[in-house]
């Protein structure tokens, strides 16, 4: 791993672009009912980030099961989708549905990305369970993370606290570093395993990552629809999808993506 350290300028320029991703997810949360479909929250997350002088992240990015590159701003998955939904002005948001929108961008050279899952009018009991716990692991996370602490003791903690709860973390998908790039060293997973344990993460001072739990309400197996992006549970239960970018500092971490 190539885990690059940033300084404090960094970290302020990383600031920058997290209060944009911030801005505009709260507004794509307050714009996100029944009957709006999921294009035109792409297209304000586009208008937004021009206005803030950012650019987006995801729209281009390619991928080798895909033969068309991301099409979207913004990704939007509902439901059983656990990521990369990619927006449609053909899907709209229907009562009872949750949407798991993830956004990043570029400013200034440095990247801000997060995620959030959003209850579309009234939900189910379990589906707000479900994002309720997902949201909890993340935010236990960002309270333990700190200089000198092994990654693996805080995944640890967050997958005892999905799996006590009935529910189950993703595998196939796990958190990044960030900097200049969207996806930087090292792999952030939100679970513990063999590969984790004999690699460990030592959080060090000036480290950023993004810190991303998803969370299925039944099995951790998920698989790819035929467009190449849009990641789906296989048992066809819910996932929920909650991500920060945070800056290791003296004391603990920074939230860089947080609405102030």
């Amino acid at each position: 791993m190539a885990i690059t350290l940033r300084s404090p300028r960094e970290i302020g320029l990383m600031r920058q672009a997290g209060a944009v991703v911030a801005d505009v997810l709260l507004k794509l949360k307050e714009n996100s009912k029944p009957g709006v479909t999921t294009a035109y929250l792409n297209d304000m997350a586009i208008q937004l980030a021009k206005e803030a002088g950012a650019d987006t992240l995801f729209k281009g990015v390619r991928s080798p099961l895909s033969k068309i590159p991301f099409p979207g701003a913004i990704c939007t998955s509902i439901n059983e989708e656990l990521v990369h939904g990619i927006p449609s002005d053909k899907i709209r948001l229907n009562e009872g549905d949750i949407l798991s929108i993830d956004f990043g961008v570029r400013l200034n050279g440095y990247c801000g990305d997060s995620a959030i899952t959003v209850a579309i009018g009234k939900i189910s009991r379990e589906k707000q369970r479900l994002m309720d716990l997902t949201e909890h692991i993340l935010d236990i996370a960002i309270a333990k993370a700190a200089p000198g602490l092994k990654w693996s003791q805080i995944a640890s903690v967050m997958q005892q606290k999905a799996e006590s709860a009935g529910f189950s973390v993703v595998r196939d998908f796990v958190g990044h570093g960030i900097g200049t790039n969207m996806h930087e060293d090292p792999k952030v997973p939100n679970f513990v395993s063999r590969e984790l344990l004999a690699n460990d993460i030592c959080l060090t001072e000036g480290m950023v990552i993004a810190v991303e739990p998803m969370v299925n309400a039944g099995s951790y197996a998920v698989r790819t629809l035929r467009n190449g992006w849009t990641v789906v549970t296989k048992d066809k239960k819910c996932s929920a999808h909650f991500e920060h970018t945070i800056a290791i500092v003296k004391n603990g971490c920074e939230v860089l993506t947080m609405k102030k």
